[in-house]
């Protein structure tokens, strides 16, 4: 019982934090909108997300303990036919000084086939039975939204060199959010609706050869002191296409270089 009220205690303390960086800084005189709920700036949401985390450092603690990205899970990808496929994958990570220095590799393992994308060197392409290939472009575009499109996009805006825009403060489904835009040095836009309670992200939209994507974040947790959604739903339009649940994940260990190389 002791133990449970200290961690009750604890959750309280960090949220209490988080309001105080999100609001204590607000410039003078600030607008309010309507309803009296006093404004913030979009430079305050993303950085109390950022520090929730990678709580207690925030941007210092993600670097720190994400350096290299381990994770394994399935995935249930819905095909233009409507068939749903149950895929086993595999997600390596070499964390790099911005996203778009990143290597990405994601192992995929469909009823017919097994093959890898990989992200290095700022090219995609494919490997297949230790072959080189270039994927078709709808993969290959799918992958990298998987990338630029993700929270990575939110918590190194910094890093990426994005700009940043509150759009507003929306209640959706009974949930108040800040609804942030964060835009990349490629002009890509992603938007975030960031909890006004938690600072979590619980959904983000963005926009690829005309489709409007909508993906909502589930069951948060914490790996290795930082936070993790373990599940995510993917809408195309008004379809869902992808359902990810990841089954492990860990940070910091060795990551082979030769698994981004393409021979």
């Amino acid at each position: 019982m002791f133990f449970r009220s200290r961690a009750l205690l604890s959750f309280a303390l960090v949220l209490l934090c988080l309001a105080v960086q999100a609001y204590s800084q607000v410039p003078t005189p600030s607008p309010t909108p309507k309803g009296g709920i006093k404004a913030v700036t979009a430079e305050q949401v993303a950085e109390a997300s950022i520090f929730l985390y990678g709580y207690p450092g925030g941007r210092a603690t993600l670097n720190q303990i994400r350096k290299t990205t381990f994770e394994r899970g399935r995935a249930s990808l819905t095909n233009g036919d409507g068939k749903v496929d149950e895929v086993p994958y595999q997600r390596y990570i070499i964390r790099a000084d911005s996203l778009d220095k990143e290597k990405v590799r994601l192992d995929q393992e469909f009823p017919s086939a097994r093959y890898s994308l990989v992200l290095s060197d700022e090219k995609i392409f494919g490997i297949y039975n230790n072959t080189v290939f270039q994927p078709r472009e709808d993969a290959s575009k799918t992958f990298e939204n998987q990338i630029v499109h993700g929270l990575e996009a939110l918590l190194r805006y910094k890093e990426n060199g994005s700009t940043l825009d509150l759009v507003n403060r929306e209640v959706v489904l009974g949930v108040d959010y800040h609804v942030l835009d964060v835009t990349d040095k490629q002009g890509r836009k992603t938007t975030f609706y960031v909890s006004a309670k938690s600072f979590r992200v619980m959904m983000l939209t963005y926009e690829s050869e005309g489709v409007k994507y909508r993906r909502r974040f589930y069951d948060y947790n914490y790996a290795q002191g930082t936070l993790v959604p373990y599940r995510t739903v993917l809408w195309a339009d008004d379809k869902i296409i992808e359902e990810t649940n990841v089954g492990t994940i860990t940070f910091g260990q060795k990551v082979d270089e030769e698994l981004f190389k393409a021979g």
